[in-house]
């Protein structure tokens, strides 16, 4: 393993904007990821260890940091931004002290139809807005249009490096990040959604990882996006290594409006993608697993976490307003072992990808978090396999 130097990055409080748009959806994901730091994840991963190994998904980011504003936006297209038809999903509220709008559209009729949004908690109905401004330049079908009236969002709050009751974000910022949206490498960290977000104490944010499923004679592939802000120090466990119990120092310096939540445990959003076909029933049992993915990296969902999962197959593309019959194959129930495992592996590594790609920041207030020492970390594992 080649040596992993870690050079710290304090973002400092400026009053020039930095705005981030498509580049970041198709930039080369983090130079070190988890894996590099010797980190013995379970599963085979795909091409990229990302969810746009699965075929068709499409990610873009905005990041805006500008002032005390630490905060941005993350959009997902299932089938692509181009895309009329929706998908079958379920979705699972561990914690339910957070919000994914649509749910209950989703637990009626088991689709998603247009992107999946994550921001911060109070950016949320502004990428409402700006995803019904985007359809309605893009689209012109009305089935397609009503179809995506109720647009999925997810949310965790960046108060804590962020002047949030600026409600820094706009209309425009979600455009950009639906528009520039890509396939490809993944970028992670402090960018879009998870520009502002903290986990067990570290800087965190956006994270991502896949797992390659065989399946008789075929291959399914199965990815994961996490926006994380959740869990406490002592909690972080990585490979069954306490690794937050070994790491005391490095806490983060917060402004005093949320002093009160520092013992908190923050939200995780957790967005599942499989090409695999399953139906919404079986969808939910997907993103249940993402349960036990946070949970084996030591989080277990406190009064204050948000902790809401959705997970979507690519498989059978669903339109509407035509009156025939659907024909939709699915993995029997009896044989989703590998697909419920798979999940709960890449959710595992996709929050560990987002730690690790989480460098210095400071923000509003005075506000500080330190990246996780890959250094420091690397060790922990080198000592572990001798």
């Amino acid at each position: 393993m080649r040596t992993i130097a870690r050079i710290s990055k304090y973002v400092a409080v400026t009053a020039a904007a930095i705005s981030v748009t498509g580049l970041a959806a198709c930039a080369q994901q983090s130079e070190v990821r988890a894996r590099d730091l010797g980190i013995p994840f379970s599963g085979e991963p795909g091409p990229l260890n990302a969810i746009t190994d699965v075929a068709g998904i499409e990610v873009g980011h905005t990041t805006i940091i500008e002032g005390e504003t630490r905060t941005g936006v993350t959009a997902i297209h299932p089938l692509g931004k181009d895309a009329e038809a929706g998908v079958l999903a379920g979705y699972f509220a561990f914690n339910g002290t957070g919000e994914l709008t649509g749910s209950q559209f989703i637990d009626e009729v088991g689709t998603i139809f247009g992107p999946i949004m994550l921001t911060g908690t109070l950016g949320v109905g502004t990428a409402r807005d700006g995803v019904l401004a985007w359809t309605d330049q893009h689209f012109d079908d009305e089935y397609t249009r009503a179809s995506r009236i109720i647009p999925v969002i997810g949310e965790t709050y960046d108060g804590g490096l962020s002047d949030v009751w600026e409600l820094p974000l706009t209309r425009q910022n979600v455009i950009d990040a639906l528009d520039n949206a890509k396939s490809g490498p993944v970028a992670e960290g402090s960018v879009g959604g998870g520009t502002g977000m903290v986990c067990y104490y570290f800087k965190c944010g956006i994270g991502t990882a896949s797992r390659a499923i065989p399946f008789g004679p075929e291959n399914f592939t199965l990815g994961v996006l996490v926006q994380a802000n959740n869990g406490q120090r002592n909690q972080l466990t990585l490979a069954g290594v306490r690794v937050g119990e070994k790491i005391s120092d490095l806490m983060p310096r917060r402004a005093s409006e949320v002093q009160a939540m520092r013992e908190g445990d923050g939200s995780l959003i957790v967005v599942i993608a499989t090409d695999a076909p399953l139906l919404p029933s079986q969808l939910q049992r997907l993103a249940r697993r993402a349960s036990v993915g946070m949970a084996r990296t030591g989080a277990t969902g406190t009064t204050s976490s948000g902790d809401i999962f959705v997970a979507f197959s690519t498989a059978t593309p669903i339109t509407v307003g035509v009156p025939e019959f659907k024909s939709i194959r699915s993995v029997p129930n009896e044989f989703m072992d590998p697909l419920l495992e798979a999940t709960a592996f890449a959710t595992e590594e996709a929050i560990a990808n987002a730690l690790v790609a989480g460098e210095d920041m400071g923000g509003r207030g005075g506000s500080f978090v330190y990246g996780m020492p890959e250094d420091r970390v690397a060790a922990m594992f080198s000592d572990a396999g001798k």
